[in-house]
């Protein structure tokens, strides 16, 4: 067993946290540069240089690996099997779906266009919407890569619960009067009037079951393309903030806004993270550096929670189908519930460090 664990404990090292590269940036920047890395300005370059290799080899296996998977769960296939399920499996199911079809934000309006029409309840819609751009395996394994597997884990564990109590609550509350008329009425017109079919999304192939193996390659080829194309101006500011915090903010400074000792770090970092328009793989680096310097586990993943599950652009499109007040009642109990979430992790972070 010892044995095992030090094998694990090599590759989680090696593989995901890529230890030989911080060495090799760390020659990089001494040798070839002549900064040492113990200065603040040697230590950002580092931190700079370092993360975003990590990041976009990480980005460019995973986003490859999980596009294959997602080639067999398009849309229409993902509304087929979630129609078979009723009450809390099908709302436990959905959210699951959601780790494995990581559909991005522009697929909001036509997914939810067509679970509706396909006659899923709302419950079912919701937690998929949920945890499909807040829980995914890139993330998952990002997060394994900067902190560990027990915190990476605890992240998908409670943000699937998060999916599937904030769905059946929604479910309870009986808001299906608040969608727009126009999804139930005119679904296929609406969703072309917008410029997706209610079939597809250019993020996923629309006849997945006729694809060829050569196929999925290469729309997982292409998927990596895409996504590295959208993603890299916020990594890039990502790390950069990343390691301004990490070299550059004091310590007492960020203490006194978010540090363990802040009885509002949580809501804080919540509140923060709703409205901004970011990606999660650009908030990774600016979790490691908080953690760095202090901040509590729960508040740091209360800011990523928000950041993915309520970014401003998902919540734009979803109001193109939602009236305002079922919008409000989503964005509030996710927000309550991922307030929650980052005080139980500060309260039993001492299970996770």
């Amino acid at each position: 067993m010892e044995r095992l664990r030090s094998v694990l404990g090599l590759l989680n090292d090696q593989v995901l946290r890529m230890e030989w590269l911080s060495e090799a940036v760390r020659l990089l920047i001494e040798g070839v540069f002549g900064l040492s890395t113990s200065t603040k300005l040697g230590a950002s370059a580092h931190f700079f240089v370092y993360d975003i290799v990590k990041i976009f080899v990480l980005l460019s296996v995973l986003i490859f690996g999980i596009s294959y998977v997602q080639s067999f769960f398009p849309p229409e296939r993902t509304r087929e099997i979630l129609g078979r399920f009723h009450g809390i499996a099908a709302n436990t199911l959905s959210a699951l779906l959601g780790t494995v079809t990581p559909f991005c934000s522009c697929s909001s309006i036509p997914l939810f266009i067509g679970f509706v029409r396909a006659g899923l309840p709302l419950s079912v819609t919701f937690s998929f919407l949920i945890s499909s751009p807040l829980v995914d395996l890139a993330s998952v394994l990002l997060l394994a890569s900067i902190f560990n597997w027990r915190i990476a884990i605890a992240y998908v564990l409670v943000g699937l619960v998060l999916a599937v109590a904030g769905g059946t609550l929604i479910g309870k509350l009986k808001l299906e009067r608040y969608i727009e008329d126009f999804v139930l009425a005119r679904a296929r017109m609406s969703a072309t009037r917008i410029g997706q079919s209610t079939e597809t999304c250019d993020c996923a192939p629309s006849s997945a079951p006729g694809m060829t193996r050569r196929d999925r390659l290469v729309f997982a080829r292409e998927q990596v393309a895409d996504i590295l194309k959208k993603v890299w101006p916020y990594v890039l500011v990502g790390v950069g903030i990343g390691a301004l915090i990490h070299n550059w903010i004091p310590e007492s400074i960020i203490a006194s806004i978010l540090g363990k000792g802040n009885v509002f770090s949580v809501v804080i970092a919540t509140l923060v993270g709703v409205p901004m328009y970011a990606d999660i793989f650009g908030t990774l680096p600016i979790a490691e550096a908080l953690v760095a310097k202090g901040v509590g586990i729960g508040t740091v993943l209360s800011f990523m929670m928000a950041v993915t599950a309520l970014s401003l652009p998902s919540v734009i499109l979803l109001k193109k189908v939602v009236k305002t007040r079922l919008l409000v009642i989503f964005v509030g109990i996710v927000t309550l519930g991922i307030t929650f979430i980052g005080y139980a992790f500060n309260a039993f972070a001492h299970w996770f460090i």
